[in-house]
């Protein structure tokens, strides 16, 4: 099943997507520029064969909701999101307003 959700921070409505899959829900919230995701995101793949494409994102590790992916800091993020001032360790609410 999949479930469209707006998530709206700051007056900005972003889409939240969530995706069940056996014994494992995958989560990413995002913006026209770029988005956050749970752990099945792989970073370094985005970083070294698809870089020409400068992806922004980043990934968030042990979240199992939304919210979750909203509130915990990020593990890693994209090269193309570091130039937008976002962190690891950044909150993903936090990361995503830089995408705005």
């Amino acid at each position: 099943m999949i479930n469209i959700v707006p998530i709206v921070i700051e007056d900005q409505t972003l889409v939240g997507v969530e995706v069940k899959l056996p014994k494992t829900t995958l989560l990413t919230i995002n913006t026209s520029k770029g988005y956050i995701m749970c752990g099945a995101l792989d970073v370094n793949l985005l970083n070294e064969k698809l870089a020409d494409r400068q992806i922004i994102a980043g990934r968030a590790v042990g979240v199992r909701t939304l919210q979750d992916l909203l509130d915990a800091p990020l593990e890693s993020i994209t090269l193309e999101a570091e130039k937008l001032g976002i962190t690891t360790g950044m909150l993903g609410k936090d990361a995503l307003l830089r995408m705005l």
